[in-house]
């Protein structure tokens, strides 16, 4: 899937991420149910865009980079569908 990240580019502020797997086993080595596995709210940046521009004309970066991990919020995101995987793509709120 690293081909088709090379080749999807975010424009602006987006930000593309994918989703860190849910824990099925805990480090005492018990199996959780699906059930019990919460939705993750972490996940790894994998493509950025170039920024946006700011009211006087500069571009203002990203303020992160591919390979960060970062929390996501609850709800949110478009899907996007790359090679089987399936990834989420976020608007970067710039202060």
């Amino acid at each position: 899937a690293g081909q088709a990240f090379r080749k999807f580019l975010p424009l602006f502020d987006r930000v593309l991420v994918e989703r860190c797997v849910a824990e099925t086993v805990t480090k005492g080595g018990i199996m959780l149910p699906e059930k019990s596995q919460g939705k993750v709210l972490q996940a790894t940046v994998v493509a950025v865009g170039s920024g946006s521009k700011a009211k006087n004309g500069e571009v203002q970066p990203v303020s992160v980079k591919v390979g960060d991990k970062v929390l996501l919020p609850e709800y949110g995101g478009t899907k996007v569908i790359l090679e089987d995987k399936v990834c989420l793509k976020y608007l970067i709120k710039l202060a």
